[in-house]
């Protein structure tokens, strides 16, 4: 644009029949063709993560399992999934395993593999949920809330035994 324009162009703006003057436009002004839509690709991704807290010794929930005049338990095979909805809580026991204790009155140990040590898990633990609502046998981590991850090797049902 010409230096002088820039300079009257607030004059012509008092005086509307000077402010018709057209002025070419500049090169970079001129608008250039539509530049093509840019396809950008957005994944949802989501992931549930259940958390487990700690319960206290079994003695509270009506099950001895402590002390010398209560039931001894045997350790019997189970599958080698668990459903995750049907956990209530947890509680290590021995070097690597924690009882598992279900909702519907079951004890189940969870071995885990080598290496963990149960009492990592003082403070619950938490797993991610699977499409089928299974923590199962070398698939799903267990992460403690300190930071140890470890997976289940095997699960096994505690069972009274009749004396």
């Amino acid at each position: 644009m010409n230096p002088a324009l820039h300079l009257l162009a607030p004059l012509a703006l008092l005086f509307p029949a000077f402010a018709m003057v057209e002025t070419p436009l500049e090169p970079a002004a001129v608008p250039g063709p539509a530049a093509p839509p840019v396809a950008e690709q957005v994944s949802i991704e989501q992931r549930v993560t259940i958390r487990i807290n700690p319960r206290p010794a079994p003695t509270r929930m009506g099950v001895p399992f402590m002390d010398e005049a209560s039931p001894r338990f045997m350790e019997r095979k189970l599958g080698k999934c668990v459903p995750l909805s049907g956990i209530a809580g947890i509680q290590p026991v021995a070097g690597d395993k924690l009882l598992l204790i279900m909702r519907d009155d079951r004890l189940i140990t969870a071995q885990l593999e080598k290496g963990c040590q149960a009492r990592q898990f003082y403070s619950g633990l938490i797993v991610n949920r699977a499409d089928d609502g299974q923590m199962c046998v070398q698939r799903d981590a267990l992460m403690s809330r300190s930071g140890a991850k470890c997976q289940v090797i095997a699960f096994r049902e505690l069972v009274p035994l009749d004396d």
